[in-house]
């Protein structure tokens, strides 16, 4: 999920424009197809790309993440079988069991990467859209945009994913290795995440701001009335 252009430009006094975070040329910004982008006129940078997505299906994917992200954390994410031992463990217990083996610093990146920042970034994906499909525009929806945007980078879902596929792998001649349900649930995770990424845009995500706002300014009004 990468920015088209920070979201500064919507602090300007200059309505529909939109300044080029490359060179600073101030522009103004033109609707826009499906799957289009608008490059800025000096530099030739990204400036902001047509609506990707709706709203609603943006939402679907955030819940739809939301649910997996528990899946994964609640089962385990893989059962091993050897000489009649079994074992299993859940994505917190990973970096549980690094951490035991006195690696600490891996236990907290996978801890961090792999299950707080995607959760945090859930969270605040609902936190911003419910409230917008919902015609509201929540308390502090700057701040936690901009949250958004920060913590985005840190989620290293699919880096995990690969060293628990090539540990699996290694582990299939010394033991019987069965994916658990939080496997599953983890690739289908990585799934929609790929989906919000590839449909997220900034100036959409704005312009469902906008009609929030318009939406509670002409309920005003009609109470007024």
């Amino acid at each position: 999920m990468t920015p088209d252009n920070p979201p500064r430009h919507r602090n300007t006094a200059h309505a529909g424009m939109i300044a080029c975070r490359h060179c600073d040329l101030l522009q103004r910004t033109v609707p826009l197809t499906r799957h289009t982008t608008a490059v800025c006129a000096r530099c030739g940078s990204r400036l902001y790309r047509g609506e990707r997505t709706s709203l609603d299906a943006m939402l679907a994917l955030a819940l739809a993440s939301a649910v997996l992200i528990i899946v994964s954390n609640l089962f385990p994410i893989a059962d091993l079988s050897a000489q009649g031992i079994q074992s299993s463990t859940t994505l917190f217990g990973t970096a549980l069991a690094l951490y035991d083996q006195g690696r600490a610093l891996v236990a907290a990146m996978v801890l961090v990467t792999t299950i707080l920042v995607p959760a945090a970034e859930i969270a605040i994906l609902l936190y911003l859209l419910l409230p917008l499909r919902a015609g509201i525009v929540p308390p502090g929806l700057r701040a936690a945009f901009r949250a958004l945007m920060a913590v985005h980078p840190w989620s290293m879902m699919e880096v995990f994913m690969l060293g628990i596929a090539v540990t699996l792998v290694k582990l299939a001649d010394l033991a019987t290795v069965v994916p658990g349900i939080a496997m599953w649930s983890y690739v289908a995770l990585i799934g929609t995440f790929t989906g919000i990424t590839a449909s997220f845009s900034t100036q959409a995500f704005w312009s469902w701001v906008d009609l929030a706002r318009a939406d509670r300014r002409h309920a005003r009004l009609a109470e007024a009335a």
